[in-house]
Formats: C-alpha cells, structure tokens, sequence
C-alpha cells in the first residue's frame, strides 16, 4: 500500500511539473539578469539603472544589469537567443529599429525579429544631429551645403550599423542628396569622447545626448514630429524642409517560450517602475510609451512598414 501511495504520489508530482500554469514556486525567487547589448552609459544602460532598484522593489529579488556590446547589439541578441532559459530569469533590452534592420540586411545576424517574447516598450527617443559647441555648423544647412561641396568628407558617428541611428543617417544622405560617411560605433557611450576629441564631425544620435550634453554640443536638428519638450530650442528635420522622422523604441524582452504568466507578471513590474521613473527620463528627452501584451508585437509590425522604404533601398543596392 505505501509503494502504491508513494507511485501515486511520484505521479500527481510529475504532472504538476509539466502541466502548462502550474509551478512549485512562486515567480520570482531568484535574482534576475538584465542584459544591455550596448555599452554603459548609453541611453538603454541609463533607462535600466533607473529601473533597476526600483524593479528589486517591486518583484522582491535582486535584479542584476549586465553589458553585452558588440554588432550595434547583434552579439548580445544572438547569444540571447540561442541559450537563455525560457524561466523568467533572463531578460535582455531590445530596441527597434534594430532588430528589424539588421536580420533583414545582414546575410547572417545570429538572430530573428520574431525570436524574441516582447515583455513591453517603454520609451521612445527621437534622433538627432548633433555636433560640438565649437563646430564651424552653425545651423544644419551649414552641414548641408559643407556636404555637397566634399562628398564623403562630414564623419557621422552613430550607435550600430543598421540601427536607428544609421538608418536616420541613410534617410538624411537621401533627403539631402548627400554622401556622409557614417562610422558606427558599439553604443550612444563612446560617441559622447569621439565627438568631444573631434575625432567625428557629427553624430546622429538621441535626444537624450542633445539634453545631456547641451553645454559641450549643438544641435542642429532632431527627428520628430514636433519639438522636443526637453529641447525646444531646436528644430524638426521637418521645420527646416526633410521629411525624416525616427529614432529608437527600447524596451524588454524575455525568451520565447516563457510562460505567460511570468510575463504578465514581469510586464506589471516594468509598467509601474517606469512610470515611477517617468518625469527624470522625460526630463533627459526620452518621449514615454507603454506598449504590453498585443499592442508591443503590433509596434514592432508598424515599424517594418514605416522603415519599409529605406529598408528596401539598403537592400537593393547590396545586391
């Protein structure tokens, strides 16, 4: 009779293990591991050491950011993917346009758009074109016509290749009937010594950097539909005569496969944290957004389309 209750027991055990929704402890209980696939101090390390002590509050576990530059943040993503866990505990920033351009551009990212479970986006930063206080481009018509007369001459630095930044570059080279040479770097943090060093003419880069560093740089231009509350002193690529809008959604995501509920629960915290955080990054030139659930999957398909174009047209000329 005990071998019989001990089976019974062995069994209504493994069931509860593997039945979808059923767990034998309540999520989280460990620390988690926050990857940023960009450099410290760029605008995704800024946005999760605010969100860090605040998420540790609010899920009860240490939550430990770490950092994975490399490949505009293609290195990091491809490794996310090919080996974190689907258990909650692994999470990893994710920005657009970048893991919609370089899967589509490169003959081999290391990763999908689709390969990832979106827990939410939650901010959006216009870019920018920014140059040092001491630069001879006054106005972004002075970088202009500085460009037609020296084709490939103006150096744009940018974070990635295929990212936002580069795209917004591609888009302005277009816009303007330019040729700049764009030089990627491994994120927003080491733009902010190479400009400094005049080691680059400009950078296109986010409002975050214009506001941050307005003492030390000028901005000629920024990609948004309207102003910039932080920054209104400057123009929209759209005042002075481009049609350019653009910059970069970052947000968190977890691998496919995890369970739902884990992710109800994760988008929950994120949610509440960043709102708590919301007027010092507002005041930094983030544009805040809470996009979960459907709506973070539908962003993603509505920035394929709004990036269609130049998308395409990168495309046919690596053929």
């Amino acid at each position: 009779m005990k071998l019989v209750k001990r089976h019974i027991f062995v069994a209504v055990l493994a069931i509860i293990m593997f039945v979808p929704g059923i767990t034998l402890a309540e999520f989280p209980d460990q620390p988690i591991t926050y990857t940023i696939p960009f450099n410290p101090g760029g605008e995704s390390d800024i946005t999760a050491r605010l969100q860090e002590p605040n998420l540790e509050k609010e899920l009860g576990v240490a939550v430990n950011v770490t950092h994975k530059p490399g490949g505009g943040g293609a290195v990091a993503w491809s490794e996310f993917q090919r080996t974190a866990k689907p258990d909650g505990y692994n999470l990893i920033g994710c920005n657009i346009p970048h893991i919609i351009g370089q899967p589509l551009l490169r003959k081999d990212a290391g990763y999908k758009t689709d390969g990832f479970k979106v827990i939410m986006w939650f901010h959006f930063t216009p870019n920018a074109l920014i140059v040092s206080k001491d630069s001879p481009f006054k106005t972004l018509d002075d970088f202009i016509a500085y460009a037609k007369k020296n084709p490939k001459a103006a150096t744009v630095g940018g974070s990635g290749t295929y990212s936002a930044n580069h795209l917004e570059a591609l888009r302005l080279q277009k816009a303007a009937g330019v040729e700049l040479t764009y030089i990627p770097h491994t994120g927003t943090g080491p733009l902010i010594p190479a400009l400094m060093g005049g080691h680059l003419q400009a950078l296109m880069s986010y409002s975050m950097v214009s506001v941050n560093y307005k003492d030390k740089f000028r901005t000629l231009a920024v990609a948004s539909e309207e102003r910039v509350p932080a920054m209104p002193d400057v123009p929209t690529f759209k005042e002075l005569g481009y049609d350019i809008v653009g910059g970069a959604f970052r947000g968190v995501a977890a691998p496919i496969g995890t369970p739902q509920a884990i992710v109800d629960k994760l988008a929950d915290a994120f949610t509440k944290v960043n709102k708590i955080t919301a007027l010092k990054q507002v005041d930094m030139g983030f544009v805040m957004t809470y996009a979960t659930g459907d709506k973070a999957q539908e962003l993603v398909e509505q920035m394929k389309v709004a990036y269609g174009d130049v998308l395409s047209d990168i495309k046919s000329k690596k053929k």
